[in-house]
Order: C-alpha cells, then sequence, then structure tokens
C-alpha cells in the first residue's frame, strides 16, 4: 500500500497520520479547518483519492453521511473505504446508505487515541466489523491495521456498541461525574484503588466534549447502560442509608484464595499480587522502549547525537532523589534504571 487519503485531520487523523509515517506508508489528508502539513495537504476530494488504495473517514458521526455524499462521485470500485468512529451502528448505517454495493466499505474502531499513542501504549487493537455486502473489505482492513502493529478483534456493529456501552461509556459517564464533583481533584495523596479511574478522568479533560460527547450520545445502547448503571447506585445508596448508624457493618463476602501445600494463603496472594506488578513493569518497559525509539527518530530529524551522557547522568539522579523520597534505597534504583538505559539503548536499534 503506497498511499492512504484520510477525511478529517482532527486528532485522531493527525494520530494516524504519524502511524502511518512510522510504518512508512504515504499519505494525503483533507480538512477544511485543520492546519495540515503542507507535505501531506490534499485541496480537494478528487486532488485526496486520487492514486490511493484506502479512504479513512476520521470525522464526527454526525457529519459523516454528508461527508461521504461529497467523497462517494470521486471514488472507484477497487478502493476501499472504513472509518474509525468510537461507536458503529451509526456509521455503518451510512457507509451503506450512500455507499451500498457500489464501492468496498467496512467500520472500524482504533481501540486507542492520541493520548495512549503518545503514552506508547501496547498493544493497539482495533476492532473490524465484517461487511457481508464486501466480503473482502474486513480482510483488506486487517492487513492495513496490522501493518500498523495493531491486532485485530472482529465484531458486529450492534455487539461492538453494546459492549461500548456498557464499558467505555460508563467508564466515561462515572469519570466525567466525579470530575464535576470535584472528586480526587488537586489532592495530596490518592490510595491505588483511585488512580485508574485519575487516569480516566485526565483523558476526559483531554477530549472535553469531544470523546465524551460521541460515545454517549452516538452510542444507541449507551442511554440504556447509563439508567441501569443509576438504579444499581440508587439502590446501593438507599440500603446504606437504611442502616442505623450505631450499626455494626454488615459483613461482606471474602475473596476465596487456593491454599498453598504450606498451608499460607497470605503466601499465595502476595505472590499473585507480585506477578501482577510484575507484569505491570514488563507493560511500562515495552512502552518505555517504544518512546525511546521515538526519542531516536526525533534526535535524527534534529541532527542531534543519539547519546547523550549529561541527559543520562541527570535522569539517575533524579531516579536516585525519587527513591530516598519513597524510602528506597538510591545506590539499588541507579544500578535498575541503568540497566533500564542499556535496555533502551538496545531497544532504540530493535523494531516494537
Amino acid at each position: 500500500m503506497s498511499q492512504v487519503a484520510i477525511v478529517g485531520y482532527g486528532r485522531f487523523g493527525r494520530a494516524l497520520g504519524s502511524l502511518l509515517e512510522a510504518a512508512g506508508i504515504g499519505y494525503r489528508a483533507l480538512d477544511p479547518v485543520a492546519d495540515i502539513p503542507e507535505a501531506h495537504r490534499a485541496n480537494s476530494f478528487q486532488e485526496l483519492v486520487a492514486g490511493t488504495e484506502l479512504i479513512v473517514v476520521a470525522v464526527p458521526v454526525p457529519r459523516m453521511q454528508a461527508v461521504l455524499e461529497n467523497l462517494l462521485p470521486h471514488l472507484r470500485p477497487e478502493q476501499l473505504v472504513l472509518d474509525v468512529g468510537s461507536v458503529k451502528v451509526k456509521p455503518v448505517h451510512a457507509l451503506n446508505a450512500v455507499l451500498g454495493t457500489r464501492v468496498p466499505w467496512v467500520g472500524t474502531h482504533p481501540l486507542f487515541g492520541p493520548l495512549s499513542l503518545a503514552m506508547a501504549e501496547r498493544p493497539l487493537r482495533v476492532v473490524v466489523c465484517p461487511n457481508p455486502l464486501h466480503p473482502n473489505a474486513a480482510r483488506q482492513a486487517r492487513a492495513f491495521f496490522e501493518r500498523l502493529g495493531c491486532e485485530i478483534i472482529e465484531q458486529t456493529p450492534e455487539g461492538h456498541d453494546r459492549i461500548m456501552a456498557h464499558t467505555h461509556a460508563l467508564t466515561f459517564f462515572v469519570a466525567k461525574g466525579m470530575l464535576d464533583a470535584g472528586s480526587g481533584v488537586d489532592v495530596p495523596f490518592a490510595p491505588a484503588s483511585f488512580k485508574a479511574l485519575s487516569r480516566t478522568i485526565e483523558t476526559i479533560r483531554a477530549d472535553a466534549g469531544h470523546l465524551f460527547a460521541a460515545i454517549q450520545h452516538d452510542n444507541p445502547f449507551a442511554a440504556e447502560a447509563r439508567s441501569h448503571l443509576l438504579g444499581a447506585l440508587g439502590a446501593i445508596h438507599q440500603e446504606l442509608e437504611a442502616i442505623p448508624p450505631e450499626a455494626e457493618a454488615p459483613e461482606t463476602p471474602h475473596l476465596e484464595l487456593p491454599a498453598l501445600e504450606t498451608g499460607l494463603p497470605e503466601l499465595t496472594e502476595t505472590r499473585e499480587l507480585i506477578d501482577q506488578v510484575d507484569r505491570e513493569l514488563v507493560e511500562l518497559l515495552a512502552r518505555r522502549a517504544e518512546l525511546a525509539r521515538r526519542a531516536l527518530q526525533a534526535k535524527a530529524q534534529a541532527g542531534q547525537p543519539v547519546p547523550d551522557p549529561a541527559r543520562e547522568e541527570a535522569m539517575v539522579a533524579s531516579r536516585r532523589a525519587w527513591a530516598a523520597e519513597r524510602g528506597l534505597d538510591p545506590e539499588g534504583v541507579e544500578a535498575i534504571f541503568r540497566a533500564v538505559l542499556r535496555f533502551s539503548r538496545r531497544a532504540q536499534h530493535t523494531k516494537g
């Protein structure tokens, strides 16, 4: 694939462009209100799609049908059109209504965004919705995203939106409520149980209004999911209010853990938690390796030398200080980070 066309150069369109460049795939983009680099800018639909095999429509769901109608006169039957919306029922309906059997199309949802790409989170996953009208479309979409380093999940539009309503939409709904209520804002500490939700709150801040509105209003199953959640929370609230203040706290079921041969369930639990932390460390190392490769590319483009001893020594010094603040051995932490730096140097010259 030599060239991809992107209709819409908002936050995700730009992020997709960076993925294409990293994969060595050329692209052109069209967006009347976005600042597109001149090397990638198209000035009309005709210029955009000329010589391209794949067209990515990255516009808000309410605008999709109108954009497809403007795009249709310039498309050829051998091209493939796909959308990248965070909901699927409505985009697939628009694709079918406008393109039908005339031009191959497929609905997709990359389960990542600009923030997760900036933080080098892996793996990158994409939902692809097979299209009975164009049986090869899903296969072509799969090959395209796999070339970008993505893992593929196949799902129907309705199945996708139901799952997203009870996961993505509800998570953002709860996080938005906590954000508006001022929960966890500018606190000097927070329990570990809050950290994952705190990350979602920061994503809400970054995507203010745009992504939140899309996953709530454009998903036909989101309102039902919100209603069920509010009903469950209301019932829990009433149950808690009904407990007299002087009453003992009600017992809660305990999580049963399998005992080891030693008969020490605490040891089993601790070992499982260590395994969980180690898995998280490996995932963080994978993200750091990707960021190291990105830094190498940036240095090469800027003509800067790759080795930077002063920067590395400053990093080590700051990590020693962090260790001291947490009551850890600075010498031991320094040894770990010097090993991480050696790992990162090797990772810069290997493909992720």
